[in-house]
């Protein structure tokens, strides 16, 4: 058995400048900004503005920010890995061109897709090219623009999502810091209840769908707020019983960003302090796969070394899971 774990050393993020808030939908569709903040506490979301931009320019921003701010050579990078629900285009991957743009010219790339889950089943993807010993940078970045998807006549969608990015480094780490355990689990069953049905191989996108609004994403709120509730509640609860942690060595709790209440529930169901919970839902909205990297890039100078981080994420798939990680470093001030 190694004893390399695989710890994050660098975060960046990124959000675009153009701010819809509350009281902008209320000029659009059906609500009010109590409405919203009451079920969502979500009070603004970023949306990236400007032609023939995708998520790679936000993943570009975010990776850029994270190699400025650490004075990181991107030539010493070994993997990028983009972890998307909004790819650029079909085929050709996000990843790879987000990678050659930010000069990491020797790193092979790939995107990947779990919905909401994306970037927590992505820690999972970089922690095992660690440990392996080949690589030894991982450069994992989480960024949807989810504006591309979203029918802004749609209450039930368009006052949840926004646009962001963010990016962390993997290395490797022989102080037993780093990636400790993790709880990833998928059901098939649920997809019908959080989907895009037209624009991939099962329905083309056709003048008819087009009409009827089929391209943009659906979600039946009940049933997929019911189900985060639950399982990212079990799954953090599971990962906490397994490595035998209490509560109180609980320090941050790292949730996906996609509503107030569910974090709430999550925490509630460990026994948490508030305190310990990071949330920034109300400044961005649910960015998707950039919900926990940009957790950690807002609130980095708070991240202690050896300080117990739990992730928890909930997404379309339906996939969810819990990773827990020791932090492994002190951040500079400023940063």
């Amino acid at each position: 058995m190694t004893n390399i774990s695989a710890a994050i050393t660098a975060v960046g993020g990124y959000v675009p400048d153009y701010i819809l808030t509350n009281q902008i939908l209320e000029t659009m569709v059906d609500t009010n900004d109590d409405w919203i903040t009451t079920r969502t506490g979500i009070k603004e979301r970023r949306i990236l503005k400007g032609d023939n931009k995708g998520t790679s320019f936000m993943a570009i921003q975010a990776a850029t920010s994270l190699i400025k701010k650490n004075n990181i050579d991107p030539k010493t990078i070994d993997l990028v890995v983009v972890a998307t629900a909004t790819p650029d285009m079909k085929a050709a991957s996000t990843s790879a061109y987000t990678a050659s743009e930010i000069g990491a010219i020797n790193a092979f790339a790939f995107d990947i897709d779990a919905a909401c889950s994306s970037f927590l089943f992505g820690m999972s993807i970089a922690a095992r090219y660690i440990e392996s010993g080949i690589y030894k940078k991982v450069l994992l970045i989480g960024a949807d623009k989810n504006s591309s998807m979203i029918n802004y006549e749609d209450r039930a969608t368009c006052i949840i999502f926004g646009d962001g990015a963010g990016a962390v480094l993997f290395e490797a780490n022989n102080e037993g810091l780093g990636i400790q355990d993790e709880y990833l689990r998928s059901d098939g069953t649920g997809r019908e209840f959080l989907r895009g049905t037209h624009g991939g191989s099962s329905n083309a996108i056709t003048d008819e769908s087009l009409k009827k609004k089929n391209h943009f994403i659906y979600q039946d709120g009940k049933t997929v707020f019911k189900n985060a509730v639950f399982n990212m509640a079990d799954a953090t609860e599971k990962i906490l019983d397994r490595n035998n942690l209490e509560n109180d060595k609980v320090d941050w709790l790292v949730a996906h960003q996609a509503n107030k209440r569910i974090v709430d529930a999550t925490a509630n169901r460990i026994n948490l302090d508030p305190k310990k919970v990071l949330m920034n839902i109300e400044k961005y909205g649910n960015t998707t796969s950039g919900t926990l990297p940009l957790l950690l890039s807002d609130f980095e100078s708070k991240l202690k070394k050896g300080d117990n981080l739990i992730f928890a994420a909930f997404g379309g798939g339906f996939n969810w899971g819990s990773v827990y990680l020791k932090w492994a470093y002190n951040s500079k001030k400023n940063n």
